[in-house]
């Protein structure tokens, strides 16, 4: 008799050296540690894509760290200092090959509402998002983002893409003191264009036709000549390698310009200004501050002070870098894992806030010249955060006289492909209800972003609730009426079925017996089987019955647990039918 008592803890302790050899095995590693599936498999091949594709995304992420760190708000040097952790962090724990975490121009926006162009908010809030990402990577609750639907993603993204599209036009016209908030934004900006620098003006605008031009190019690149000569071939090379690099060209060829004016003593062009020298101190973050006016602000306040954006920053930062992992993944026929990139980008941001960096995420532009460079691993990041930590360590000096303008046309040209004017149109012949979420988040981000991602959320959570609530019915009549479930039964929709049941069955001047087929209904819940209950009672008192058919085992294994008086069920229609015919009353 004691066997079977003495085997258990025998089983309990075996099943738990087999879960615990499990977790300690070498494929739990690997998959805590992407880095180890490719490394070691590494060759020179790899190294000689790793290395051309890190430098030509160096060359690419330096000038446009300068510029989004203008959009957040912060000195251009916080661009840089939050460009270079990602490619290092993400080279071991990242599950793309392609992707590139840094400063991007949506994330950039995005803080500079919460932020208040002050440093230390900025790294605080780093601190903080890396943390929370990190504990969602953990608890395994990248299904959150499931909740974020399309049309609002992209409502979001062309806003986004407008706001700051927009707001670089008042450094391309040379203007100063022009408000944040989007709409005195456009007023102010076209009640001062009297005040334009002719100087900012034509650089802005030259910078712009280069790049667009560049742009134009590389696109027109493709051939269907089968056989290129050689001089084809080198033109097409020299004009991609030119295409590719046209942000660090423009910066570069500007700052001259504008070193070689300021040197002869004209001062037309809006510098970018003095930059911290070198690289970033390694501190832990500053948990408070004082103000300017003497105030001390503590860490709670802050806190406080960056409110909503503790939810909205981590949920979008890992949204936009999981999309274009999952984009460039399918592309290149790979697969990742959603929550070890919840992992890489909360720990970047962690390890990011020691370097006073602000929050980070996945860049569609870099990530795209990555991949059509040919990288092979995530270690060219390696070769990209090591052309960041040189312009820091050696290039700082030269910052103070890249003007704005220049930056603004870098700006203006990384964000315009997100104007997407097609989607609206695609999503209206898809699915007409779901351009209100569209317009809901579009509109509103013209406010205030937060609102608008949060109000476009609840939109399509509205909707999602609707189609649950009002189920399809099928219904056909054989003599008795047959109602067919197009989708789960769940308690939302209970209330709808019972007046689908009253309108056809119980409320007609002969009432009539109903086959409902259940063929669809995966699971009910305990406020379901409570009302049909009611509806049982209620067509006994009619003197007709309700047939249930085509229920799932563990449907049905509810239905009997519950003891539910009248209830009759058959595996088909077909059998109900003939149960009705049969015997009409639930005798």
């Amino acid at each position: 008799m004691m066997e079977p008592l003495s085997s258990e803890p025998t089983l309990s302790h075996q099943s738990l050296r087999d879960r615990l050899r499990s977790l300690c095995s070498f494929s739990s590693l690997r998959a805590c540690v992407p880095m180890l599936t490719w490394l070691p498999r590494y060759n020179l091949t790899w190294l000689r894509m790793d290395l051309l594709a890190g430098l030509t995304v160096g060359l690419t992420v330096v000038p446009q760290g300068l510029a989004y760190a203008e959009i957040a708000g912060l000195p251009v040097q916080y661009g840089l200092y939050s460009a270079f952790m990602g490619c290092f962090v993400y080279c071991v724990f990242g599950t793309s090959k392609d992707i590139t975490l840094g400063p991007t121009a949506i994330m950039s926006l995005l803080c500079s509402f919460y932020i208040e162009r002050d440093p230390v908010y900025a790294v605080i809030l780093t601190l903080l998002c890396g943390i929370i990402q990190t504990s969602m990577a953990l608890l395994r609750l990248g299904f959150l983002l499931n909740f974020i639907s399309y049309p609002v993603i992209k409502g979001f993204t062309c806003a986004a893409a407008v706001t700051i599209g927009f707001g670089q036009v008042k450094n391309i016209l040379g203007l100063k003191g022009i408000p944040q908030q989007f709409m005195l934004q456009v007023y102010y900006t076209f009640h001062r264009i009297p005040e334009a620098r002719a100087g900012d003006v034509i650089l802005g605008l030259s910078c712009l036709f280069f790049l667009f031009m560049m742009t134009m190019m590389k696109r027109s690149l493709g051939s269907d000549e089968e056989n290129p000569s050689l001089l084809v071939r080198a033109s097409r090379g020299i004009v991609w390698s030119l295409a590719t690099t046209r942000n660090a060209l423009v910066v570069i060829v500007a700052t001259c310009v504008a070193y070689s004016a300021e040197v002869m003593g004209y001062h037309i062009f809006t510098l970018t200004g003095k930059t911290a020298k070198g690289l970033p101190p390694f501190s832990p973050p500053q948990f408070s501050e004082i103000t300017t006016n003497g105030t001390s602000v503590s860490f709670t306040e802050i806190v406080l002070d960056l409110g909503g954006g503790l939810a909205v920053i981590p949920l979008m930062g890992v949204l936009e870098s999981i999309a274009i992992a999952k984009a460039f993944g399918s592309q290149n026929n790979y697969h990742i894992n959603a929550n070890q990139e919840f992992f890489a980008i909360g720990l970047t941001n962690i390890l990011g806030s020691f370097f006073s960096a602000y929050p980070v995420t996945g860049s569609f532009g870099r990530t795209a010249v990555n991949s059509q460079t040919g990288v092979c691993t995530p270690a060219g990041g390696i070769f990209t955060g090591v052309v960041v930590l040189l312009s820091l360590a050696f290039l700082m000096p030269v910052f103070f006289f890249i003007p704005k303008a220049s930056l603004a046309a870098v700006i203006i040209c990384a964000v315009s492909p997100m104007i997407d004017c097609t989607v609206l149109l695609q999503i209206w012949r898809v699915c007409k209800l779901d351009v209100m979420p569209f317009l809901v988040t579009f509109l509103l981000c013209f406010w205030e972003v937060q609102y608008g991602i949060v109000a476009g959320v609840i939109c399509s959570g509205l909707m999602l609730l609707y189609c649950l609530a009002t189920p399809q019915l099928k219904i056909s009549d054989h003599g008795v009426i047959v109602m067919e479930l197009d989708s789960g039964l769940h308690f939302p929709a209970i209330q709808h079925l019972r007046s689908v049941l009253d309108k056809y069955a119980l409320q007609v001047y002969t009432p009539r017996c109903v086959v409902l087929d259940c063929n669809h209904v995966s699971c009910i819940d305990y406020t379901v089987v409570t009302e049909l209950k009611d509806v049982l009672k209620q067509f006994k008192l009619h003197n007709v019955s309700l047939v249930f058919t085509g229920l799932k085992p563990s449907v049905l294994e509810v239905f009997l647990a519950a003891k539910i008086p009248g209830f009759r069920q058959r595996d088909t229609v077909a059998a109900g039918l003939q149960t009705l015919t049969n015997n009409p009353h639930n005798d």
